[in-house]
C-alpha cells in the first residue's frame, strides 16, 4: 500500500532526543527550543517565533493577544480544520463563515468586507496547501476597518507571499508541526511575531501567564502571575526531533517539491483535456509543495477515483467537510452571503500522496492509477 503520508523522519531524531535527555533540560525553552527559534526567525523574517505544543495553541494564543472575548466576530474560511474557528470560540467569539475561491480553495477576499460588522474583531485567513491568500487586499480591508488579522499558516512553513514569508503579513501567524506537515514534531506548532510590540504579551500568555521570561533575561528578580495565560511549551524533547528536520530544511523542501512538480506534469494531459483540474498557483505565491490535489467532477466520481486507487494499493483522501454545515458550525457560527464554492468545490478535491521520502518508482505508481481512472 502506497500510504497517504508518512511523517517525516531524517535519521538524526534519536540522537538529539539523547542528547535532550543528557542535557538534563527536557521542559520548554531548553537549548533545541531555542535553536529551532533562531532558525525559524531568520528563515521567515519574523521578529520573534516561539514553539507551541500545536498549531491549535498557536491560535490559541492569537486569540488571547487579539483580545477577542465574548459577542467579538471573528471572519474565516468554512473550508478549513476545526483549530481555526475553536481557538476563537474559546474566548467566546462568534464565527462568521465566507466563501472560498474556486482556484485556490482560499478565503474570497472579494466577499470579506460584506461580512464586517460593528463585532467584527479579526479576520482569519487560512493559506490553504501552501498557498497564499490575497495579502494585499486583505490587508488593505483589516487597516480601513481597524481589525486584526490572524495568519493560519499551519500547512504554509517555507511559502510566501511577493516576497513575504506566510505568517509575518497579518498582526499574528501560525505553524502547524504535526506529522502530516512538512516539518513535524510530532505534535506542535509556533507563534510568529511579525514586530515585537506584543512580545511580552506572548511570552506571558505562553508561560501560564508568568513573567518568567523577563526574569530570565535579568529583567527582574523574581517573576510572578502576570496574566491570563496557558501551558503551550512544548518539551525540548519535541523541539530536539524538530531540529533534526529544520537543519536539512532545503533537502526536504526541494525532495516535496520534485514530487509535486512530477505529478503536475504527468498529468497535466488529464488537465488539458478537461476530465481534471489541478491546483492553481497565483502569480506571486511561492508555495511549499505541502499538498497536490485534483478535483474530479463531482463527489460521485472522486468516490469512485478513491476506490479504484484503493484497490490498486494507493491511499488518497479527501479534505475538509466544510464547518458551516456541521453541527459545531451550526451551533458557534453563520455563513455570510451565498455558499457558491465551498461545499461544492471541497466535494470534488482529492488528495494525492506526497512526502518527504516517496520515491519515484511510487510516484510513478500514483499517476498511472489516476490515468488508469480516466483513460481505461
Amino acid at each position: 500500500m502506497i500510504d497517504f503520508n508518512v511523517p517525516p523522519s531524517t535519521g538524526k531524531e534519536p540522537v538529539y532526543i539523547a542528547q535532550a535527555i543528557a542535557n538534563k533540560k527536557i521542559c520548554g525553552d531548553g537549548p533545541f527550543t531555542k535553536k529551532c527559534h533562531r532558525f525559524l526567525e531568520e528563515k521567515t523574517g519574523a521578529a520573534a517565533v516561539y514553539l507551541t505544543t500545536s498549531g491549535t495553541s498557536a491560535l490559541e494564543m492569537a486569540a488571547i493577544l487579539s483580545e477577542i472575548g465574548p459577542g467579538d466576530e471573528v471572519i474565516l474560511p468554512s473550508y478549513t480544520f476545526c483549530s481555526t474557528a475553536d481557538a476563537f470560540v474559546a474566548r467566546g467569539a462568534r464565527l462568521v463563515f465566507v466563501d472560498i475561491r474556486p482556484d485556490t480553495m482560499n478565503i474570497d477576499e472579494t466577499k470579506i468586507e460584506a461580512a464586517i460588522t460593528d463585532r467584527t474583531r479579526v479576520i482569519a485567513v487560512v493559506h490553504y496547501a501552501g498557498v497564499s491568500c490575497e495579502m494585499d487586499a486583505i490587508m488593505e480591508i483589516a487597516r480601513r476597518h481597524g481589525l486584526k488579522v490572524v495568519e493560519d499558516a499551519a500547512q504554509a512553513v517555507g511559502s510566501y507571499y511577493k516576497g513575504k514569508a506566510l505568517g509575518t503579513i497579518g498582526d499574528f501567524g501560525c505553524f502547524s508541526f504535526h506529522e502530516t506537515k512538512n516539518y513535524s514534531m510530532g505534535e506542535g506548532g509556533a507563534l510568529l511575531l511579525p514586530t515585537l510590540d506584543k512580545r511580552d504579551e506572548a511570552e506571558i500568555c505562553r508561560e501560564k501567564g508568568t513573567d518568567r521570561s523577563r526574569f530570565f533575561r535579568g529583567q527582574g528578580t523574581k517573576y510572578t502571575w502576570a496574566d491570563f495565560g496557558s501551558s503551550y511549551l512544548p518539551s525540548d524533547i519535541n523541539a530536539a526531533y524538530l531540529w533534526a528536520q529544520l537543519e536539512m530544511f532545503d533537502e526536504i523542501f526541494n525532495d516535496r517539491m520534485k514530487t509535486w512538480q512530477t505529478y503536475d506534469e504527468a498529468l497535466r494531459p488529464l488537465r488539458e483535456a478537461g476530465l481534471i483540474e489541478t491546483q492553481t498557483i497565483p502569480e506571486g505565491c511561492a508555495h511549499n509543495a505541502h499538498m497536490y490535489y485534483i478535483k474530479a467532477k463531482d463527489l460521485a466520481e472522486r468516490t469512485a477515483l478513491i476506490s479504484h486507487l484503493k484497490a490498486l494499493g494507493i491511499l488518497a483522501v479527501f479534505h475538509y467537510i466544510p464547518l458551516h454545515s456541521s453541527p459545531a458550525g451550526l451551533k458557534f457560527g453563520r455563513f455570510a452571503g451565498e455558499d457558491v464554492w465551498t461545499t461544492r468545490e471541497s466535494e470534488r478535491l482529492l488528495r494525492l500522496p506526497l512526502y518527504y521520502g516517496i520515491t519515484p518508482e511510487d510516484t510513478a505508481r500514483v499517476i498511472e492509477g489516476v490515468r488508469s481512472f480516466y483513460c481505461h
